[in-house]
């Protein structure tokens, strides 16, 4: 009776997990690496709950390590969507959604600020405690989802050089490219000693002939090389809806609607009047512009981007980000003697280049899970 928002030319009845969509093996998962992810804020979902090693807290000058509490606050929802993409088990999909890096160990590194902000300086102090702590914790991949306030090409940026010094540590930093077309890239995903990730659109297909490039910022880093250095899945991703909010009582209504078959208005009528205290059909019917019952709940079922009760699908470098340390992760699982300048290198010759789209906004091209983990 209602359809869910799922691209031409697919027509899929279903979303994709990342290992059909990458073809990555499923004999490397992340096992034994620890991932650090520096982000707004984070929420242990079931499926990350059980591998959070530790939660740190750098909203202020004052750092504090703990443990990772539930809290619905809207910051939380971008990390719990970032970690759970890269390295979720997917217990909450019956395992179709699970990461790459499904049994890795996470270090989660919360970085806004008291007034909701990300600003260059609250994610220095992530980096600045990675950079103390980081090779203690044995942290192999950091994970960035942020970015920065003004370009800058400055060698001597301190994000930049907070970059240099993790990798000279050895940990591998991959950060989002940022999502405005035409726009340069920000720190810390404007240094050079960072893989920075940009994304593609596989329109939610295996089919790479409708492939096409999503709208990366792109630029030069602070040695001049081109950015982002490869790309992606950045759409179509499934993501979890955070547990106990109101998009998650209201997905648990309109998944039963989905299901219903065409043209089933008795039943659509009764759900309808069970759900209007959590959905407000009622209010949305009067200040709905003459639309009907049936189109507003499927224009909340496309607003939500419902895969189904517990489950989206995101897009963004954010999510692109997340797939690719995933099988960072798993490389350095199958090759733990690589150093990140090795990791680099190995993503960026083994991509493959998407057709009609520029260096510039493709980098060496699109990273091939499949190769990387074969190969390794």
């Amino acid at each position: 009776m209602f359809t869910r928002n799922y691209p031409h030319p697919a027509h899929s009845t279903e979303l994709l997990s990342i290992h059909e969509r990458t073809a990555a093996p499923h004999q490397y998962t992340g096992r034994g690496v620890v991932m650090a992810f520096i982000d707004s804020g984070f929420y242990p979902h079931p499926d990350i709950a059980q591998r959070i090693s530790l939660f740190v807290d750098a909203t202020a000058n004052r750092v504090r390590e703990g443990v990772l509490r539930a809290s619905m606050h809207p910051l939380n929802w971008h990390g719990q969507m970032t970690s759970v993409i890269a390295a979720g088990d997917g217990r909450a999909s019956g395992g179709k959604f699970r990461g790459i890096a499904c049994e890795a160990q996470l270090i989660l590194i919360k970085v806004s600020n008291r007034k909701g902000q990300i600003k260059e300086a609250d994610i220095l102090r992530g980096f600045d405690w990675l950079v103390r702590h980081g090779r203690s914790h044995q942290v192999r991949v950091v994970n960035v989802s942020v970015g920065g306030d003004f370009p800058s090409s400055d060698p001597q940026h301190p994000l930049h050089v907070a970059a240099r010094r993790l990798a000279a540590d050895g940990l591998t930093v991959l950060c989002a490219g940022g999502n405005h077309a035409g726009h340069p890239v920000l720190p810390p995903a404007s240094a050079d000693s960072v893989i920075t990730v940009g994304g593609y659109d596989d329109r939610n297909t295996a089919d790479r002939s409708h492939w096409r490039v999503f709208g990366n910022s792109f630029g030069k880093s602070d040695h001049s090389s081109h950015k982002p250095d490869v790309i992606a899945p950045a759409a179509w991703i499934a993501s979890p809806i955070m547990p106990g909010t109101d998009m998650a009582r209201e997905a648990v209504w309109l998944q039963e609607m989905m299901a219903l078959r065409p043209g089933d208005t008795a039943n659509f009528q009764r759900l309808a009047r069970s759900a209007n205290a959590d959905l407000s059909l009622q209010k949305r019917l009067r200040n709905g512009n003459g639309l009907s019952l049936v189109e507003i709940v499927q224009s909340m079922i496309h607003a939500h981007k419902l895969i189904d009760s517990r489950h989206q699908h995101v897009d963004g470098t954010s999510v692109a980000v997340a797939v690719a340390s995933s099988l960072v992760a798993a490389l350095l699982e199958a090759q733990p003697a690589l150093n990140p300048e090795q990791v680099k290198a190995r993503l960026m010759a083994t991509a493959l280049r998407l057709p009609d789209a520029s260096t510039e906004s493709q980098g060496a091209g699109m990273i091939d899970c499949a190769a990387i983990l074969q190969r390794a």
